[in-house]
């Protein structure tokens, strides 16, 4: 009850909605119980007495008691169904803002799927619960309360018997609570799972397909769906025994007032109309003891939905803004970068990913990281725009200390293209101004033809056109280029490339190269490389070894004096160092024998 307690301050805006919604339910349910005891006047004094006029007088008042009710519903659903949906929205927009800022580390250990089904089914059932369960868990407790007192008032010993009749109905409800309540957690559970289940089966389908597995994939699923199903069948066997328990009582109930009450009638000791007036409260029980059942069902997932809500929303956001950190103008970035003695350890590791990590990029340099694969470049760039958190040590930009810098100026003033591109589910256009929703048709123009990508144009509605999720209708090198070129255009004073042309075939890349040598010329950038040619880009190069920087040089100095920089280009593209190698180095001279020419004829040929 604790975490559903604490979402009260999502019902707060709409407490002016809430108090006409219990009114109109207090006022529906109370014309309701008019009506018996209308009846009972008109049996008891117009019927019995044969007199016409007060019948018709008794009968249109039930009538507009009726019509009452029947408008005060109406009302009241029209006013749940806003408060409902608002309730729901507030609390989504909440759950999904936090899940943004919430750093990279919690999403490498949470599924998909089990946020997703957060933000989905768990709300779904809160919003069910808090509009209509809560609502009318009161009202019927009511409603129960006041048929009792006016069942008493009529007879005392029938009344008291019904009033018996919670004794039995709270222990069921009790015994009830306690096994539902750990069913619901568990359905839920699975629920994420299957979520996940299928999200990593429409994003993987190609893989699944190339391999062959969609029947391992399928039995898999079914796996999941059978223990979900199962979990909803054990939920529905327990839902369905306690709500024939709970109908066994009422209607054990009924039946003894129908034998006590003609008794009672037959001896005087009770009219016709009362009998009458009291079997027709008593039905007005049928509801609020059969929908409790349902509510306490409702109540039970809706505190485990709960819980889990608020697993994610008391995730504190590990990487914040300091008290005193400062907005950063990106005009005025100089966009020298230091690395200073960094250490990094991920959530849960045992061994750092970095360890002691000193590097320094100058204003306007490339830097290119090389290391073998798993050495930690990703890592090491991912921390100066803050998607991790240096463990130890700290990450300056222009000396000032990057936890100093608010996050959003931060990230305006770093560019960062992946390896892996990120494309959304909307037009191209949307994708690249992702970063830079001001820029230009002329600005967009230009970052294309850095990166290659003027191929948009060639789709359907050109810049209009949507890519779909992932961006799964283009290629790979594709995606890479809307990518750069969205990076490109952020117009940030420090550009981080993760390996960006790495989907690239070889002519491609050569032209993405010439364009980023001129676009780089402004910038400072840190370029991860693993082929000889796309060296060409840095005026500097890291080797980084075991989670530290062994060596820092050009890339003929390393290449000449650092075995392990020459092994690690030479695993990733053995033919493209051989010929980085032959275009930097002049050939023999050849033999005037050979070519049959005078000696002084015969030059070098690069």
């Amino acid at each position: 009850m604790h975490n559903l307690w604490r979402l009260r301050r999502y019902v707060r805006p709409y407490a002016g909605q809430l108090i006409w919604l219990g009114l109109g339910a207090f006022a529906s349910t109370g014309a309701g119980i008019a009506v018996p005891l209308v009846v009972r006047r008109v049996v008891d004094g117009p019927v019995a007495h044969g007199d016409r006029a007060g019948l018709f007088w008794l009968g249109g008042l039930a009538l507009l008691l009726g019509l009452i009710e029947a408008l005060l519903i109406f009302v009241r659903r029209w006013v749940q169904s806003s408060y409902a949906v608002g309730l729901e929205a507030a609390i989504r927009t909440d759950l999904y803002a936090h899940l943004q800022r919430l750093p990279a580390g919690f999403h490498d250990r949470w599924q998909s799927g089990q946020l997703l089904s957060r933000a989905v089914s768990d709300l779904s059932v809160i919003r069910r619960f808090l509009s209509f369960g809560l609502i009318f868990l009161v009202v019927n407790l009511a409603t129960y309360i006041v048929v009792v007192t006016l069942l008493i008032g009529l007879n005392g010993w029938l009344g008291l018997l019904v009033a018996a009749s919670a004794v039995p109905l709270f222990l069921v409800s009790r015994r009830f609570t306690r096994f539902y309540l750990t069913a619901s957690r568990r359905m839920q559970d699975q629920l994420g799972d299957v979520a996940t289940l299928v999200e990593e089966s429409a994003q993987g389908l190609r893989t699944i397909k190339a391999y062959g597995r969609r029947p391992e994939m399928t039995a898999r699923f079914a796996g999941s769906t059978r223990g979900l199903r199962d979990t909803a069948v054990g939920k529905g066997r327990l839902l369905a025994r306690t709500a024939a328990q709970f109908d066994l009582v009422s209607n054990v109930t009924m039946g003894a007032v129908l034998v006590a009450g003609t008794v009672a009638a037959a001896r005087g000791a009770l009219t016709i109309g009362e009998l009458i007036a009291f079997v027709t409260l008593q039905l007005m029980l049928v509801w609020p003891v059969e929908s409790l059942g349902w509510i306490i069902a409702n109540g039970q997932e809706a505190m485990t939905a709960a819980d889990r809500i608020q697993e994610v929303l008391d995730t504190e956001p590990a990487i914040v803004d300091r008290p005193n950190a400062v907005a950063l103008r990106v005009a005025d970035t100089a966009g020298a970068v230091r690395f200073d003695n960094v250490s990094f350890t991920y959530p849960g590791g045992r061994e750092p990913v970095l360890r002691g990590v000193d590097l320094t990029v100058r204003p306007g340099e490339t830097l290119a990281i090389v290391g073998a694969t798993g050495s930690g470049k990703t890592t090491l760039l991912s921390l100066l725009p803050r998607l991790y958190e240096a463990s130890a040590g700290r990450v300056t930009l222009d000396g000032r200390d990057v936890r100093d810098i608010r996050l959003d100026s931060l990230r305006r003033a770093v560019g960062v293209a992946f390896e892996e591109p990120t494309l959304f589910s909307m037009s191209v256009w949307e994708n690249l101004t992702l970063g830079r929703d001001d820029a230009g048709e002329d600005e967009v123009r230009a970052a294309l033809a850095v990166a290659q990508a003027e191929f948009v144009y060639e789709l359907p509605w050109g810049l209009a056109t949507r890519i779909g999720e992932q961006g799964l209708s283009l290629s790979g090198g594709q995606r890479q280029r809307l990518a750069l070129a969205r990076a490109v255009l952020g117009r940030p004073r420090v550009l981080v490339l993760d390996d960006p042309l790495s989907a690239l075939d070889v002519h491609t890349e050569a032209l993405v190269e010439r364009a980023l040598t001129r676009v780089l010329r402004g910038s400072t950038a840190l370029v991860v490389v693993h082929r000889p040619s796309t060296v060409a880009l840095a005026d500097r190069v890291a080797l980084l070894s075991g989670g530290r920087i062994t060596a820092v040089g050009t890339h003929s100095e390393l290449l000449a004096t650092v075995p392990a920089y020459r092994a690690v280009l030479a695993a990733a593209d053995p033919a493209g160092l051989e010929t980085d190698e032959a275009a930097r180095a002049p050939a023999e001279p050849a033999s005037a024998d050979a070519v049959g020419l005078p000696a002084d004829e015969l030059g070098f040929v690069r």
